[in-house]
Order: structure tokens, then sequence, then C-alpha cells
């Protein structure tokens, strides 16, 4: 069988499997499951075109990877074979342990518990299964290699991840401002000392790429109605535990209905296989063909919720930079409870305050560095002359309430 296929791409054109290997990894279940876990998770709800999934992001992650290892060897940087495809596989892999609707349902069907983890775990499995030969790429997933540039093409703040879903999103919400020259970013990369640098004449390129990141969390990823919509989710999967625990009937997919009815956490995941099992058949259909049904419900919380999610009349969220008072959040409860007819403790599910962090890039963590013309090495916001640089590395706190928009008609 020919297993050396070709992907059109809409963002890079025609995009090569590069071996029989990794054709295999790709047809296994579990990659074949992010074909139905959305990349945006609830963006779609604001800009309509963003129904991308992680397969998609994970296949062009590791062209750009391509991209990259082939531009490094022209620079003289050696890089076997081995190395190669082990990178590829890490790239190809670092999303496969996400759940349902990507980060909004993290650590809540397993709590505690991140998707790097579940990838890791999930790495550890396919392992064994193609008989040991996932052994660099884990441990270059895990930066547990000696050559530790490999793993900062995987993960760090110059990323083939982040360039990819950078580019991808931009394309397919159609916010321009998240566009970058992942292409010219990688003609500059460079290594030094085994570690990732960018040459001086790409630092502009690498100042546009941390702006259109940050301007892409305000307008996509922390969108107000974004979040709105996220948090109506959460609620409804909340009140839906709190049901199935309790005894009662609900529609649910066998996999779905299994962590509904018990507490996964950190501490149990690993002592059960069945739960990894029961994890890697779940993606967005489980949850979405959940809340249709869960719509009509005889639960008045869990219906209402799980209505207005489908019908998309999604609640209001405030955003400022100062924390809402007590006395605002308990008045916003209040006209709730009386429009609604909630009691006390049922109140939560429909108000709450969230802390939303925006971070650029973070010189704490490993940084990126420029290697200027005279061999030396700066952190891209000391080499810099663009002035507002600075500002991307500080936090940006906001505080949000979120609350259905009737009950202030």
């Amino acid at each position: 069988m020919n297993k050396k296929k070709i992907i059109n791409d809409p963002v890079y054109g025609f995009v090569t499997i590069p071996s029989a290997f990794i054709y295999d990894l790709i047809q296994h279940p579990f990659f074949q499951r992010l074909r139905y876990i959305k990349q945006g998770s609830m963006s779609h709800l604001v800009y309509p075109g963003a129904l991308h999934t992680r397969f998609q992001h994970a296949i062009g992650a590791m062209h750009l990877m391509s991209l990259a290892i082939n531009t490094l060897r022209n620079k003289d940087i050696a890089i076997s074979e081995e190395e190669e495809e082990a990178a590829l596989v890490a790239i190809l892999l670092h999303d496969i342990g996400h759940g349902p609707f990507s980060h909004s349902l993290e650590q809540t069907i397993i709590e505690g518990v991140s998707h790097e983890m579940l990838s890791s775990v999930l790495m550890q499995r396919l392992n064994e299964a193609f008989d040991g030969r996932l052994d660099l790429a884990i441990c270059i997933f895990n930066d547990q290699y000696e050559r530790q540039f490999l793993h900062q093409l995987v993960s760090s703040q110059l990323d083939t991840d982040r360039m990819d879903y950078l580019n991808r999103d931009s394309f397919f919400t159609g916010v321009s401002e998240g566009v970058i020259s992942f292409d010219r970013i990688i003609k500059m990369l460079y290594v030094v000392d085994d570690q990732l640098v960018i040459e001086q004449k790409g630092i502009y390129s690498v100042e546009k790429f941390l702006i259109a990141r940050r301007l892409m969390y305000w307008q996509v990823y922390l969108h107000k109605t974004v979040i709105a919509a996220e948090q109506m989710l959460l609620q409804a999967l909340r009140r839906a535990k709190e049901l199935a625990q309790q005894g009662s009937p609900l529609f649910a997919s066998e996999a779905l209905l299994y962590f509904l009815q018990q507490r996964v956490t950190k501490e149990n995941f690993m002592s059960d296989s069945a739960h990894l099992s029961r994890f890697t058949r779940l993606d967005d259909t489980d949850i979405m063909s959940a809340i249709k049904a869960w719509s009509t419900h005889e639960d008045k919380i869990l219906s209402l919720l799980c209505s207005k999610l489908t019908n998309r009349e999604l609640f209001r969220t405030e955003m400022r930079s100062e924390p809402f008072s007590d006395e605002e959040f308990r008045e916003v409860q209040h006209r709730a409870k009386k429009t609604f007819g909630l009691e006390e403790h049922e109140v939560d599910y429909f108000v709450y305050t969230q802390t939303i962090r925006n971070s650029a890039y973070d010189p704490s963590k490993s940084g990126i560095k420029v290697l200027s013309k005279n061999g030396t090495l700066l952190d891209i916001t000391a080499a810099s002359d663009l002035s507002n640089l600075d500002a991307l590395s500080k936090t940006v706190m906001k505080y949000a309430i979120v609350y259905p928009k009737e009950i202030y008609n």
C-alpha cells in the first residue's frame, strides 16, 4: 500500500505525509479522534468559519516542523533522519490528549489532568503498540533529549505549534490581525549551543508574531461572547454530573455517561485503564448530542442552559480592569433568582465571575533569543527597538461577570 500521501491543506497547500510510520500514526483511532474536536472550541459562535479541527492543526504543525528542520539543515545544523522523524512525531502528537471542545472542558471531564499529561500517556500507549518506535519522540516531547532545540520547536514561546494555530485560526476566523510571517520566521531560525535562536534579520517578524498572539487572544480566544458560551457549557456539564451522580436518568453516549456518573481525578486516573479507554472515545459529538437532548430535560436548570446554548441565546459578559464588588455580584444574583425563580443554591449555574489573564510573552520562562551580528545572544525584549514589546511581556488581568441577558430587560 502506498502510504506517501499528500494532504491538500487550505492554509499551506499540499502537505506531504513523510513516512509510512507517520501515516500509520495518523490512521490510528487515537489520532483520528482529533477530526471531531474543534480547534477553536466555542469561537465558531462568534466567527462562523472557525470550524477547523485539532486534526488539521496537528498536520499543519508537522508541516511547519518539516520546514524548520530543512532550514536548519541548510545552515549546516546536523539533524539525523531519526531525529527528524522523532521531532515530526512529537509535534504531530502534541495535542492528541485534548478532550472535547479543546481547552474549554480541560480538567473538567478528568479533574486536574491537563491535555499535555494525557498526550504523554497516549504517546506511551502508541509506543507500546508500535514496538518502541516512539522512544525518541517521547524524549523530545518531554524535554529529556540533549539537543534541546528539538523540544523548543515542539514547545516554546516560538514553536511550530503556536505558529500554526495563529496562522490557522486567523485564516478560519477571518481575523487578519492574527496573520504572521511564519515562513520568514522559520527561515530566520538558527541553533546555538543546542538552543533555538532567531537571527537578527528576523526580529521584526517575531515582534509581529508576539503582537498577533496578543490580539488573537483578546479578539478570539478571550472574546467576551466566547467566554460566555464556554461558561454555559461548563455549567451544563456540571449540572449533568450532579444529576447523574444522584441517579437521575440522562441521555449520553456510553463514554460520556461513564464520566458523568463518577468522579475521575488525577489521583485515580492512572490506576484504572478503563478511564483512558473511555476518554479516547470522547469528542465534540458526544457533548453536543447530549446538550441537544438535555435541552428538553425535566430539570429546569439543565434544560435552560442547554436550550440557550443550542439556540445561541448566550449569556452576557461584562469585562473590566477592576474586580466586581460583592455588592455588584449579589445584585446580579438577586436579579437572576427573581427572573428565573431560582433557589439560593441554584443561582451559581447562571451567574459567575472569572479572572482573565493574557500574556503574549513571558521572559521568565525560556525566552526568545536573538542572535546579533556580533554573535551575542539577547532576549527579544532587549534586542527589539519596539517600545511596546516590553509591555507585551506583562500579564494583563481583566475581570468578568457572566449572567443571562434577560435579567436586565
